[in-house]
Parts: structure tokens; sequence; C-alpha cells
């Protein structure tokens, strides 16, 4: 697989790329790395709904408890319940296996520290130095120190009774429907809403393995939308695989994104004293539209790289409550420690709820500058070969100069996929269009 840990966590094809084996060495090095010698160290285990995670939660679970740490496996369940109980249940670490909103051949694993937060490199760094120095150097205990595996019995009813502690409204006379992408919250979110007071319709809550993210959830919002208009409900949610984020739909069918989501909650945290230093953070992929609503409204958009962790990062570093990605990752400081797609919605769906306003108005507070996304499939070993290739680099800065007056282009590497990302910003949607499938054309012609 190369380099073990990306931009979050660890990637791959199931059973081919990430295999039991290194599921194992994942598990022994985590443990090893992330708990205190002092007592039995006790690790949280969560999971997605795809088919590989019973194979790699076997095989992960065994390497914990191989050098004495206890698996307390809590079953399909968001990453972000595992990251809030890994904090709650005094955990020494937790992990989750999940590739989030990928397809459901891949899977993933990433590890939480005792405090909730993704890993900084440091940590990965090491984890990933003792796998390739051999694990065969770690500790290998005996008898009764042999760690054991155990269930997690109240763990999905902990998630949710901290979810409806974050807000202070009940959510009755709303009308909703959710879109589970037949992954992690297939169970959770429709208990919590539903509790609440929301009537609820629910669509893709039925995981059979194979079936998660396939044409449904916050990356295919198009189902729920449809499915909105025809059940005349107030708003739609879409929730990823493992449920860390969320693309919203609003009475009308028009999807409400990441950078809206962000403008409604950070305009209501405002208002109510809550929202530190009057700032946001987004990343360099937030629409235009974000920064000038909230500059309007006498708040600042701060930018950082692709990424949630760089968003919490920031966050932390100048400590503001409020940041978020386009794509539906939005993290709550005063709530969580990382993006969480139910958490989110609860807290879109209180401003609704008190301000009396339908989503739409709420959302017409930004008006978004037209975004041309395309994808250019590469190769994995060349993705990053963009920024040196001669031919491209040209292109690009012919492109720029034709968008330098009224828009901007921006290229990356996908962290977790084969792909060069093409964003072209601007107002002519017809000619970013185009400059964007040619660039796109010459850059997996090149990097095949």
């Amino acid at each position: 697989m190369g380099r073990l840990f990306g931009t979050d966590g660890v990637r791959g094809l199931a059973n081919s790329e990430l295999t039991c084996k290194t599921a194992f060495e994942l598990g022994q090095a985590g443990a090893y790395v992330l708990t205190k010698a002092r007592h039995r160290p006790k690790i949280l285990v969560g999971r997605d709904t795809r088919i590989s995670g019973d194979m790699l939660e076997a095989a992960l679970t065994a390497g914990i408890c191989s050098v004495g740490a206890e698996a307390v496996v809590a079953g399909v369940l968001p990453t972000p319940a595992i990251a809030c109980l890994t904090r709650r249940y005094g955990m020494d670490a937790g992990v989750v296996i999940s590739a989030s909103h990928n397809a459901m051949e891949y899977n993933g694993i990433k590890f939480f520290d005792h405090c909730g937060y993704k890993l900084p490199d440091e940590l990965e760094d090491r984890i990933e130095r003792i796998i390739s120095d051999g694990t065969g150097k770690l500790p290998v205990p005996v008898g009764e120190k042999v760690g054991r595996r155990v269930p997690a019995w109240n763990a999905e009813k902990d998630y949710a009774e901290f979810l409806k502690s974050t807000i202070d409204v009940d959510l009755k006379g709303l009308k909703l429907a959710l879109d589970c992408a037949n992954g992690a919250s297939y169970r959770v979110a429709p208990k919590v809403l539903q509790s609440l007071g929301a009537e609820v319709r629910i669509r893709k809550n039925a995981p059979d393995g194979i079936n998660i993210n396939d044409g449904c959830g916050s990356t295919h919002p198009e189902g729920l939308q449809g499915f909105v208009r025809e059940e005349k409900v107030d708003a739609g949610l879409a929730f990823d695989g493992d449920a860390d984020r969320l693309i919203a739909v609003d009475e009308n069918g028009n999807l409400v994104d990441g950078d809206q989501i962000l403008l409604i909650c950070a305009l209501d945290m405002k208002d109510r004293g809550l929202l530190k230093q009057n700032t946001v953070v987004g990343t360099v992929m937030s629409n235009l539209g974000l920064k000038i609503a909230l500059k309007k409204a006498g708040c600042t958009l701060e930018q950082t790289r692709v990424g949630d962790r760089y968003v919490l990062e920031r966050m932390l570093e100048r400590n503001y409550s409020l940041g978020g990605e386009q794509s539906g990752h939005i993290i709550f400081r005063n709530h969580s420690t990382t993006g969480d797609g139910i958490l989110t919605a609860l807290q879109m769906l209180s401003v609704v709820k008190r301000s009396g306003k339908p989503l739409s108005a709420l959302a017409a507070g930004m008006t978004k500058l037209p975004q041309v996304l395309v994808n250019a499939r590469v190769s994995e070993a060349k993705k990053h070969c963009y920024a040196e290739d001669a031919v491209i680099q040209e292109e690009i800065r012919k492109i720029e100069s034709r968008f330098r007056e009224e828009g901007r282009v921006l290229i990356r590497t996908s962290g977790t996929e084969p792909l060069v990302r093409i964003m072209i910003e601007g107002t002519d949607q017809q000619l970013m269009e185009k400059e964007a499938v040619r660039l796109a054309g010459l850059i997996e012609q090149r990097l095949a």
C-alpha cells in the first residue's frame, strides 16, 4: 500500500490493499502507541455496514488483544459516536473501521486518542514505523495478561442521549426525510429525530453489506431531493456511510451544502454570543459566497487546506468554535471533537425551529458562485505528479489567466482515491465546465 496513513487514517481496497494482516498489525501497533502501561488498556472499536467490516474487525481486535489491551466493541455506529464515547467512557483510544463516503469495496481504519481527537501526524508516523520495523518487537503477554474482546452494550443509547443534549428545543411540528446511505446512521439517526418529536420519512436505511453509499447518501443526494418533493416535508437530511457529514435539502428540493449550513449556524451562534471571535474556519474549497455573506454579517472566514483535520487544527490553535467543509463535515467544538452529521442536522434544525423560518429562507442568506468540480482518474503512484508535469502546469496557467478576473482555479489530489480534483469557480458555467473537462482529460492522459 506504500505509506499506510493518508489524510483520514488508513484506507484501501478491502482484502487486497487493506488486508487482515494490516488490520492485525494496526491493532497491535495502535494499542501499543496509544495506551498507558499502568493498567489494562481499553480501546473502543466501531464500524460501518460494509461487508468487509466483520473480517477487518476480527483482525483488528485480535491485534489489540494480542498486546494485552481490551477491545470494547460497539458494533455499527457513526464515526463521531466512537470519538464521543471514547472520551465519555474514559477509554485509552478509539478506532473505527470505515471508508466513509467511498464505495463498498473499500474500507479504512482510523484512530482517535483518549480525548476523541484524530491522531496528529507524529503519532500516525510512530504507529507506521512500528509496523514497518516489524511488530514482532512488541511485548507479547501470555496467560491472564492477554487481552479480551467485550461488547459495549449501551453505546448506541449513550450516543443518542448525547446528541439530544446538544439542543435546547424539540423538533415537534417538523416533517423530515432521511437518507441514511445504508450506512452507520441507519438506526440511530431516525431514533434521535423521532424521540425529539419530528415526523420522519426514511429511505436507504436497509444495509446489506454491499449497498452502502450506492447511489445514495450525501454524495448522491439527488434521490433525496425527489423524495423531499414527493413527501412534502420541511427538510431532507443525507448522511454519508459513516455519518460524519451532512448534506441537507430544503422544502423545495434544493440542495443545502456544507457552506450554507455553516452560514446558517454561524449567524445563529453569533446572535446568541456563541461564535468565538465571530470567526468561522473553512477550507480553500469554501465558496466565495460564504466569505461574502459572513463579512456582511460582521464575521470572518479563515481558510485551511482541504480536510476536516486541518479545519480542527486551526480551530484548536486559535480557539474558534465553528468550522467545516463544503462537503458537509461540520465541527461544533462546543459539543464534539470531529465532524458529526447527525449533530450538524440537529444544530441546523434547531435554528429552523427557533427562527420559524423555512430552510430555504435561511439558506438564501448566501449567494453561491457557480463551481465546477471534475475528477481526473489517474495512477495512484502518479497522482501528485501533476505539479511537476510541465505540459499540465502550462495548461493550468492558461486556464487561470482566463478566469483571473472573475473566478479562480484550484487543483488538488484526493487523499483517499487515485484522483486529481479540478475546481473552477466563476460566473460562466458553460466555459468552466468545458475547461475543467478538457484539463481532466489531459491529466488522465499524462498520468495514467
